[in-house]
């Protein structure tokens, strides 16, 4: 076992040239299946921002059969609270949140058709096994970096939840977003791997 996660572990770490992946939205299997932890992804097109308080309301609207205001198939979801958009830009500050918080909260949104989540931080082993049975990744950002991630950013707008504020559904057009890939459809783990580079 410990042989073979070696092997993975410089298959994913070495030779990073052949392992950057630039994808659009939206994406579907057949986009993240050649994905694998320890992977860069430049990420382009529609995503979507919610965070602990919209998550709660989506799940509510799933459980009590009401329409949802976002369509969750194929669907990027980015754990973040934009800062409010300057005069003369595009985006205010964005970065990511920690991912945990909504980890009791994802296997209805994967259930919907959810293919991505954006955050930083590790998830648990629930949600590791989850994103194996649904076919589904996990994307990391770089923390405290939120000012050039908004550079990164076409557009941004509010649509639904206004009145969670900046915990509110964002629709964010991205360009090249900078991303890696913690939690592949196969159950690789960048934190696990990074353990054991040598």
């Amino acid at each position: 076992m410990m042989t073979n996660m070696k092997n993975y572990t410089q298959n994913t770490f070495q030779n990073k040239e052949q392992n950057i992946h630039r994808l659009s939205t939206p994406l579907t299997e057949e986009k993240i299946k050649n994905l694998k932890a320890g992977d860069t992804v430049y990420l382009s097109g529609t995503i979507i921002s919610a965070r602990d308080a919209a998550h709660k309301r989506i799940v509510e609207s799933i459980i009590s059969g009401k329409k949802l205001p976002v369509n969750l198939k194929n669907s990027t979801i980015f754990y973040a609270g934009p800062s409010p958009t300057p005069p003369g830009k595009k985006s205010g500050s964005i970065g990511p949140t920690t991912a945990s918080r909504m980890d009791s909260l994802t296997e209805p949104l994967l259930k919907e058709g959810l293919k991505a989540m954006i955050g930083k931080g590790r998830r648990s082993k629930e949600v590791v096994d989850l994103l194996k049975k649904y076919k589904a990744v996990y994307l990391v950002a770089v923390g405290g970096i939120s000012a050039y991630l908004s550079t990164k950013v076409k557009s941004i707008k509010t649509i639904a939840y206004d009145d969670l504020g900046p915990e509110a559904i964002y629709e964010i057009e991205i360009e090249n977003f900078p991303l890696f890939v913690a939690y592949d459809i196969y159950g690789g783990d960048i934190f696990e791997s990074a353990l054991l580079v040598e």
